[in-house]
């Protein structure tokens, strides 16, 4: 469960906010390799001598910063294109000078996101962490049903694969 933190030293309006969040929301999803659901997005908007970055010069002293939380596993490629996705939104978006964006990734371990009703796995590619029933809990029993493609591996009577 990404958690996309944004924050700028300028105020953006609720409806600035809503379709930015959905871009980025876009942008993951399809340069990460994922679903949508599991992504969580933060917009903040703080006064302009809140926050400072000596590159905001060429933005009239506008910066952002992305805190970029995600699980182990991406490519550096992947990371470098998301990095200029969200720099290119924030520019396309607020006027920010693409100079001013100063972009940093926390990578965890799946199990270091925590929902409701389920620990995340470790990403691999093509995922949609929330598309699938939701995994056991250690003590708990399992309600989930076979998907019918494991019910044909385990063969007639799911006494084990036909041999």
């Amino acid at each position: 469960m990404p958690h996309l933190q944004f924050e700028m030293n300028f105020a953006a309006t609720p409806g600035e906010k809503t379709g930015f969040a959905a871009a980025v929301i876009r942008h993951f999803a399809g340069i990460m390799d994922t679903g949508t659901d599991h992504i969580a997005v933060t917009v903040r908007s703080f006064g302009p001598q809140d926050l400072s970055f000596g590159r905001a010069a060429a933005s009239g002293g506008r910066t952002a910063f992305v805190n970029a939380d995600i699980r182990l596993g991406r490519t550096r490629d992947q990371k470098r294109r998301l990095a200029l996705a969200f720099i290119d939104e924030i520019a396309r978006t607020w006027g920010v000078a693409r100079e001013a964006v100063y972009v940093v990734y926390t990578e965890h371990d799946g199990e270091h996101f925590q929902l409701s009703d389920r620990v995340l796995p470790s990403w691999s590619a093509g995922e949609d962490p929330l598309a699938d029933q939701p995994r056991r809990e250690p003590g708990k029993r399992s309600v989930a049903r076979r998907s019918a493609t494991a019910r044909r591996a385990r063969g007639p009577r799911g006494r084990g694969r036909p041999r």
